[in-house]
């Protein structure tokens, strides 16, 4: 198991951010990074500069694990839609290419299912009992929504 803080990396329209986080705090453990989005977003285009940020952190060690959220649908590590994206996302198993790439443990989610756990786990919503919705606004419009924490 490691001991280094997982890193937390964010693919939006305009900017890729990144940071360590401490999942006992639900925050940030170093000053988060951003690189803006390459005006060509392919996902080999959007890898190099994921490995970027995993290269500017000397807490991500080899064994750490990286969470990706995108803007769009993905199941299993695979991009189902992008409507806010470029469309070679579609298809892209972005999971294996970024494990491929970077020789590290990989999760990609949605990036508004992602904030929702975040949510549930650190926010307004920890200990909450029923429903939850969560909305995003920003490279689109994404929900995410819980029942009994689930």
């Amino acid at each position: 198991m490691s001991t280094g803080h997982p890193l937390g990396i964010d693919v939006g329209g305009s900017g890729i951010k990144g940071a360590p986080v401490d999942l006992d705090a639900g925050a940030f453990a170093q000053k988060r990074l951003r690189i803006e989005t390459p005006a060509v977003s392919t996902p080999e285009a959007v890898c190099d500069v994921i490995a970027q940020i995993v290269d500017h952190f000397d807490e991500v060690r080899s064994d750490s694990p990286i969470g990706v959220t995108i803007p769009g649908v993905v199941q299993h590590g695979v991009v189902k839609t992008a409507a806010n994206i470029d469309k070679s996302w579609i298809g892209c198993d972005i999971e294996k290419l970024l494990e491929d790439r970077l020789q590290h443990d990989v999760v990609v989610v949605n990036d508004a299912d992602a904030a929702g756990v975040g949510e549930l786990n650190y926010g307004a919503a920890a200990g909450h009992e029923g429903l939850v919705i969560l909305t995003t606004l920003g490279t689109g419009i994404g929900t995410a929504i819980f029942n009994e924490g689930v």
